[in-house]
């Protein structure tokens, strides 16, 4: 057997190992979903604990006012709620938080803004500074574009009761403008996939599981035996959340309960974004893979971290598979047996999708129609991650660049002229090539006769051209639209200043 032969059986049985894995998720989940959840709340006369919500925001003029007033309209006993708005900001924002905080506290409530100058280990600093005056045995973390629901900690913080091993606790994701646009709806689709199926697959098969970040509840206790927040990946909600598993800290998944949040409405945002989770997570993997393969943990359960871990590696394999398949038909090697395994195993993502979509919501048929899109999107994006799992694989730091909001909702909000809209992903080049490249592969098939590897080539044609397409597109929308300025709880229309 050849190289090139050997290469692409290597990369497809690796491909449709994570393929396959999708099906292991959906059968974890239909065998779970209707079990009764074992970590109920215990009824109790004894007075709820003091809770900290720490709301970690970077230039965030927007949502910040929107966040900071759910946050302080949560019902729970004030003398026993305390928030914290752990803020890097260099523009507006700040001088916003300090204005609503102060409002706030003249209402009798426990809130500080904490303002770092330089922000060391960025979202981690800013976590782990808030944490040296924190009051609460608890800590809830939000995000800028979330909004928490009024009775979020009345469901959620009552679960550590008489549950003393529990040390984190993650709620689903939910959002606000996910049918603004076919990329929105695209986005909640694998959101949705993730939520729905794959954490409650985990969680209750006691597998580990990864806070995702806001939208959850730590113990303070397991934050500081876990070793505490660190700043050397860029994904510290994965990093700390197995460090606390390997430390035998229980977690929790609570599906029943959303908190809304904002999808990237802009594809370079959607970039940025899925860039810092692929880098993060290798980076995690790096750090923990020798841990979490010698944890005392039944084989299955360290397998499963490990793949959840790596599972950003698909899409460096599939750039590989592409680049590689031009040469094998040119030389006229064997490519039917491996695409022969790929083909069922890349039903699995799709089907997990529609399942998560039809435990949801009601008019679920209308929301798969979307899959089509999702896929492409998926497959256009992984250039983009490819680029971020060499960094992480080289030892590459680079800066937390956080996903803008612009605080967008009904269909007709414009973001073009937000002052965080991001201008033309350079990259953007290889991504037009690539398209062109599958093309080119396309028309040697056809030559060749082997049709059967023009549906995965294609896919990959359409994949990067919608992305290519589409960055341009959100890179030239008119830079004189009218944004929007959320200012003291007013609506202020007019150009924003970068």
């Amino acid at each position: 057997m050849s190289f090139f032969e050997t290469s692409y059986a290597v990369i497809a049985v690796l491909l449709a190992v994570y393929g396959t894995n999708a099906f292991v998720m959906l059968a974890l989940y239909l065998r779970h979903r209707r079990r009764p959840a074992v970590s109920d709340p215990v009824p109790s006369d004894d007075p709820l604990p003091i809770v900290t919500v720490q709301l970690p925001i970077f230039n965030e003029l927007y949502v910040v006012e929107r966040l900071i007033d759910a946050v302080a309209r949560l019902e729970y006993p004030r003398h026993r709620l305390q928030i914290q708005v752990l803020d890097d900001s260099t523009d507006e924002t700040t001088a916003l938080a300090e204005e609503r905080a102060a409002h706030w506290r003249a209402q009798g409530l426990d809130i500080q803004v904490i303002h770092r100058k330089v922000r060391t280990d960025y979202k981690a600093g800013a976590l782990r500074e808030g944490l040296k005056t924190v009051r609460g045995e608890y800590i809830a973390i939000f995000d800028a574009d979330f909004v928490p629901p009024p009775d979020f900690l009345l469901r959620t913080v009552p679960h550590f009761r008489h549950r003393p091993r529990l040390g984190f606790l993650q709620t689903r994701w939910a959002h606000f403008n996910g049918d603004y646009s076919p990329l929105t709806r695209a986005q909640t689709l694998a959101l949705d996939g993730h939520f729905v199926v794959e954490q409650t697959a985990r969680q209750r098969s006691g597998l580990f599981m990864n806070f995702n970040g806001t939208a959850g509840v730590w113990r303070r206790q397991c934050i500081a035996d876990a070793g505490g927040w660190q700043g050397d990946t860029l994904s510290e909600d994965l990093d700390l959340s197995y460090r606390a598993q390997l430390r035998c800290w229980e977690c929790l998944y609570l599906p029943e309960v959303a908190a809304p949040a904002e999808v990237p409405p802009q594809v370079n945002a959607f970039k940025r974004q899925q860039f810092r989770w692929a880098k993060g997570s290798i980076q995690c993997l790096q750090k923990l893979w020798r841990p979490l393969l010698a944890a005392r943990q039944p084989w299955f359960k360290r397998l499963q971290g490990f793949i959840h871990m790596s599972s950003y590696l698909a899409h460096p394999l599939m750039v590989l598979l592409l680049l590689i398949t031009l040469p094998m038909l040119l030389g006229a090697w064997q490519v039917h047996l491996p695409l022969t395994l790929l083909t069922p195993v890349s039903l699995g993502p799709p089907l997990l999708y529609a399942v998560a979509q039809a435990a949801l919501y009601s008019d679920w048929p209308r929301r798969i129609a979307y899959l089509p899109l999702l896929v492409l999107l998926g497959t256009g994006i992984a250039l983009n991650n490819t680029r971020a799992i060499v960094e992480a694989l080289l030892g590459r730091q680079t800066a937390f660049l956080r996903t803008p909001k612009f605080r967008v909702a009904a269909r007709g909000d414009g973001w073009a002229g937000n002052a965080y809209a991001l201008g033309l992903d350079p990259h953007i080049l290889g991504e037009v090539l690539l398209g062109l490249y599958a093309l080119v592969t396309v028309a040697v098939a056809l030559v060749k006769g082997h049709f059967f590897a023009v549906p995965f080539l294609l896919l990959y044609a359409g994949g990067f051209g919608y992305v290519a397409a589409l960055g341009w597109s959100h890179s030239h929308r008119p830079r004189n639209q009218r944004g929007i300025r959320f200012l003291g709880g007013q609506h202020v229309m007019g150009k924003t200043v970068t």
